[in-house]
């Protein structure tokens, strides 16, 4: 079977990636709808120790990835086929999931892994066509960001997911969280199952679950609404649960 999506990771530390051999990705690796491998930078240093940075120009703490191993190591994974070659580093574009399927359309990807203070913007602007950020926070290095994006990218691959349509009701999808889950028992600790997910009338079930998911969204992401044209069932919905919400909390 050709995989779906062909990905090259260029990281000094692929052994972390080993959780991805679990999950949804483990099972995707397995049925090989997706391949992976791996280019460590030190493979490809002009020096007999391995050896990847240096010091700043300029001065500062800290080291600085150099160009020459990183680049050797991206073209070397650039001969397979044309890619998209993406840097995982704080100052890139922010992670949604439309910026995920997006990048999920690319058959052959490359993911940089930055490490030490980061790396020379020279090679940035020479091989990365985009630079990815995860959130506005700190990592020691980009493998922790590119199995969260690998991860994202994996669960939109026709047949990673035991149930195809499990991912259209995922977080994010259509802009809006997800609506709560429930399972048995019906009853804990005084807390029961909504009824109307007891009641096996399934348009009064996708309703109550679309308000729930609006008004989430409007607690936890209210910039998430601000931007979605709600249609208007959704304007109803949602304002019947402001209302309820108001009425529950002056109780």
């Amino acid at each position: 079977m050709t995989p779906a999506i062909h990905i090259d990771i260029v990281t000094i530390f692929h052994e972390m990636f080993t959780a991805m051999q679990y999950g949804i990705t483990g099972r995707a690796l397995q049925n090989h709808l997706v391949e992976i491998n791996y280019f460590n930078p030190r493979d490809y240093a002009e020096n007999k120790y391995g050896k990847i940075d240096d010091k700043s120009y300029g001065g500062g703490p800290g080291m600085v990835m150099m160009v020459e191993p990183l680049r050797k190591a991206i073209l070397a994974a650039k001969k397979h086929s044309p890619a998209k070659t993406i840097l995982l580093t704080p100052q890139g574009n922010l992670l949604t999931q439309e910026k995920v399927k997006a990048i999920a359309q690319n058959k052959h990807l490359i993911l940089v892994c930055g490490r030490y203070e980061g790396i020379d913007q020279r090679l940035i602007d020479l091989e990365v066509d985009e630079e990815i950020s995860i959130g506005d926070y700190i990592l020691s290095g980009g493998e922790i960001a590119s199995m969260a994006l690998l991860d994202a990218i994996i669960r939109l691959i026709p047949g990673a997911l035991g149930d195809d349509t499990s991912s259209l009701n995922d977080s994010f999808t259509d802009g809006l969280l997800e609506y709560p889950q429930y399972t048995r028992p019906e009853k804990i600790h005084e807390k029961s199952v909504p009824n109307v997910l007891l009641s096996g009338n399934h348009e009064e079930i996708n309703r109550w679950r679309l308000q729930q998911s609006l008004g989430k969204t409007y607690i936890k992401r209210p910039d998430l609404l601000q931007k979605r044209k709600l249609t208007t069932l959704e304007s109803v919905l949602l304002s019947e649960f402001v209302a309820k919400n108001r009425e529950d909390n002056n109780e």
